[in-house]
């Protein structure tokens, strides 16, 4: 899926490009992935939710008029001290993010079952404040404080936004945004990364930390942990016959783990979508007492 990106900016010709924006299809591609892993899956009606979701959020993004940015200075401000220009502890969440979330359960809502169904009902009807709150929560990594029927439809207004951010941002300012250092959070809204994601074509085997907020990627390392940067004690773990194209990479110095996933064992991978599809390896690492180090909202609370 070359579609999934933004064209990448390279400061030269020999050098790796160090930032890879979402692109305008993003949503549509997540959405044609999550139907290809839900056929025969043992979530196959949770990822078939998340699909229409997913729909959701193409059809609101099209829609969506530039996002409001930060004024100028504090632009300027965040490039020349390679800070993070979109983190959502410096920018106000623009009201508009509300009427995402309330379409997002209209659109989307229907594809749950009953019982479903009843408890976003809580949310079409849920108060400024109240809505407001849960999208704090969500940024914070406070999952816990939200109720489960709200949170992937929260988290999901929260991405259809910042993904609008970055696109109308990064048209002019993306190479200023990749960093010449490893960054374990985005460069572009300083949040953790979902999932690694080992590519092909140009980048062939060039590993890229994929934003869990405005969906960008940002080049680091391989065989260095993302969360502390340690590189002696990483160990790789997988489910045989389960997605091999996923690993665990996890990291004794820390206690943590990320997921890693090549391309050239599944070209058509969404860092999302499959991260969500293998909850198993999730399991398998917290019987081994590591934690993610990244979050992803739409994982099922147990």
């Amino acid at each position: 899926m070359t579609g999934i990106f933004a064209q990448p900016v390279s400061p030269t010709a020999t050098e790796p490009p160090r930032l890879r924006l979402p692109a305008a299809s993003l949503f549509a591609e997540r959405a044609a992935r999550l139907r290809e892993l839900a056929a025969g899956h043992a979530l196959e009606p949770f990822l078939r939710f998340l699909t229409v979701l997913a729909e959701a959020q193409q059809t609101l993004l099209e829609g969506l008029a530039p996002a409001p940015l930060p004024d100028a200075h504090s632009l300027e401000q965040a490039f020349a001290h390679r800070m993070p220009p979109l983190s959502p502890a410096g920018l106000p969440l623009d009201p508009a993010w509300r009427a995402l979330a309330r379409a997002l359960v209209e659109c989307a809502g229907m594809a749950l079952p009953e019982e479903g169904r009843q408890a976003i009902g809580t949310l079409a009807g849920a108060d400024d404040a109240s809505i407001d709150g849960a999208a704090q929560h969500l940024l914070g990594l406070r999952q816990t404080s939200v109720p489960p029927a709200w949170t992937p439809f929260v988290a999901a207004a929260l991405e259809v936004y910042w993904v609008r951010l970055a696109l109308t941002l990064g048209k002019t300012r993306q190479a200023q945004m990749g960093a010449a250092e490893p960054l374990s959070l985005c460069p572009v809204c300083g949040s953790h990364p979902v999932a690694a994601v080992v590519q092909i074509g140009p980048e062939q085997g060039l590993r890229y930390l994929h934003c869990s907020l405005c969906n960008s990627e940002w080049h680091f390392v391989r065989a260095q942990c993302s969360n502390c940067g340690d590189a002696r004690a990483l160990s790789y773990f997988g489910i045989e016959g389960r997605m091999p194209w996923v690993q665990a990479e996890a990291c004794e110095a820390c206690g943590s783990y990320l997921k890693v996933m090549r391309r050239d064992r599944e070209p058509h991978l969404d860092a999302v979508a499959d991260d969500v599809a293998s909850l198993a390896l999730d399991l398998l690492m917290d019987e081994k007492n590591l934690a993610r180090s990244g979050p992803n909202a739409y994982h099922i609370q147990s």
